[in-house]
């Protein structure tokens, strides 16, 4: 019974000693010195190649690295009836809101005039808005979604949420469900944060059609995943001036090509999808956990639901 780490890009010996601290039984192996696939009854992956996990006839779980899953679910050649397992570990939970809260605060307080200000030693103290006259807007109201907005309303903003479904959310927090009442949602959002997973019903979603329905001068905040803003249609939005500002962790590219015009776009800053930093001890914990329901005969959670691509 072997567990088999394949983080592509990234250093898997802390991953090992995490894994090796949680499961001690376990024998712990790492991509692509797996010895003999048969052994191999749980992968934990990022950016498998596709088609890779075809030899591991005896799995039981895919276990996700990070928050998404389209890595995984964009493979045609998944061995068929396997759970593919989603990573919800509190600290990227944790760390992708102060990112969300950082960046609007950034914009709210526009701190990106006042360092083009410094660049041009100019001393100029500019007009301030309320925190509770400032909109709002996230998309995707999952736990990454409700946690934001709930530190935003703490800090007395005014915030709304928008999903593809109906739920129930706390404090008060206004709520726009399904794709008759977007517009209406964008149109009252002053800073637009996307917290959407991507799934073939949010791939392009933030297109020229709905950019048009924000507020002229609105901000852009992405944290989730870069396919879901189409980033042609940002870029004409910004050189509108539709859109003020962005700020991007995430691309539909990623590393960013050199090349990208968002690097040289004084209105757009560009992160390179740090706004959940995935700690090895803390996701292995989470991920531990659930290999050992699935050998105590318990389901894991939370499991992808292939209807809804999450």
């Amino acid at each position: 019974m072997a567990l088999l780490i394949s983080y592509t890009g990234q250093d898997t010996v802390p991953w090992v000693h995490a894994f090796r601290d949680e499961l001690p039984e376990m024998d712990v192996r790492v991509f692509p010195d797996e010895g003999d696939p048969a052994d191999v009854e749980f992968i934990a992956v990022w950016q498998h190649p596709h088609g890779g996990l075809k030899p591991y006839v005896n799995l039981k779980a895919i276990l996700s690295c990070g928050a998404g899953v389209e890595h995984i679910t964009s493979d045609p050649d998944l061995p068929e009836g396997v759970p593919i397992i989603r990573l919800v570990d509190e600290a990227v939970v944790h760390d992708m809101c102060l990112h969300g809260l950082h960046w609007v605060l950034h914009f709210h307080r526009g701190y990106h005039y006042y360092a083009e200000n410094q660049r041009r030693s100019r001393w100029q103290v500019l007009p301030a808005v309320l925190p509770f006259k400032r909109r709002i807007g996230i998309m995707g109201m999952g736990q990454i979604g409700q946690r934001l907005a709930e530190m935003l309303s703490i800090l007395q903003f005014s915030v709304a949420g928008w999903g593809l479904n109906d739920r129930q959310l706390p404090n008060g927090i206004k709520y726009f469900s399904g794709a008759e009442s977007m517009g209406r949602f964008l149109s009252e959002a002053d800073i637009l944060i996307n917290a959407l997973p991507l799934t073939p019903k949010t791939k392009n979603l933030i297109d020229a059609n709905y950019l048009s329905c924000l507020p002229k001068g609105a901000f852009i905040i992405n944290i989730s995943r870069g396919g879901i803003v189409n980033e042609k249609d940002l870029r004409k939005s910004i050189e509108s001036g539709r859109v003020e500002a962005a700020a991007l962790d995430v691309f539909a590219a990623e590393p960013l090509p050199q090349n990208d015009p968002f690097w040289t776009n004084s209105s757009v800053h560009v992160t390179p999808h740090i706004g959940g930093i995935n700690y090895p001890a803390s996701a292995a914990q989470v991920m531990a956990a659930n290999i050992k329901r699935i050998q105590r005969g318990i389901a894991p959670f939370p499991v992808l639901d292939p209807r809804s691509g999450y």
